[in-house]
């Protein structure tokens, strides 16, 4: 048991909403690891939270608003649709959605699809979400060069998880990351600089 989660989705929960477990955030629960980054998904859209709880709308907009509990930041980004990107970084079209099926299908990579409900129900909506996790493969949800170039973000997210996890990648897709690495020049060097301090802090902590 998490004890932010359950504070959290008590809340939710009481107010008609659900809430749950999503990203690192459910892959280091499932792996008994020490849980850093907390990152929630809901039906509740921004607008519905700031009628229950006080939080940071900043990125309201995008759908994701950030909530501080014990000195521990938390996000919660509401179930949604994503479509045209059109600058490698942001979709300009934002969906709010009820249904885990239909969210699942923005994110980037199986193990970072797994959704922990408030009972603890693991729902993996790929399939292989959990195999992966337990096997230590990372695999993108869709096309991976659709993906990246969605997100470039998203290549330094799978060096990593890589590393962070000790994962393995299949070789196609590893030759996809490295030959569509100059995509990262569309992206705000802080952004860079957050993914490296984010990998820097994550071999620290987790050192095999």
């Amino acid at each position: 048991m998490d004890k932010i989660f359950d504070y959290l989705k008590k809340i939710f929960n009481d107010h008609n909403f659900r809430l749950y477990m999503i990203g690192s955030t459910s892959r280091d629960y499932l792996l008994n690891r020490e849980i850093n980054d907390y990152d929630f998904v809901s039906d509740a859209t921004p607008s519905d939270i700031a009628k229950f709880l006080e939080c940071d709308h900043t990125f309201a907009r995008f759908g994701t608003v950030k909530y501080y509990y014990e000195n521990k930041k938390i996000d919660i980004v509401t179930l949604r649709k994503e479509s045209e990107y059109k600058d490698f970084r942001h979709p300009n079209k934002i969906e709010f959605v009820k249904d885990i099926d239909i969210d699942y299908k923005r994110r980037d990579f199986t193990i970072n699809a797994i959704y922990i409900d408030e009972n603890y129900n693991v729902i993996d909506p790929t399939k292989c979400g959990i195999n992966d996790l337990n096997s230590r493969h990372l695999r993108f949800i869709k096309d991976p060069l659709t993906s990246i170039k969605e997100d470039p973000l998203r290549i330094l997210r799978a060096y990593r998880f890589i590393k962070e996890y000790n994962l393995s990648i299949d070789g196609k897709d590893l030759r996809i990351l490295k030959e569509n690495e100059d995509l990262l020049k569309h992206l705000n060097v802080n952004k860079i600089k957050e993914e490296e301090k984010k990998l820097k802090g994550a071999l620290k902590n987790y050192e095999k």
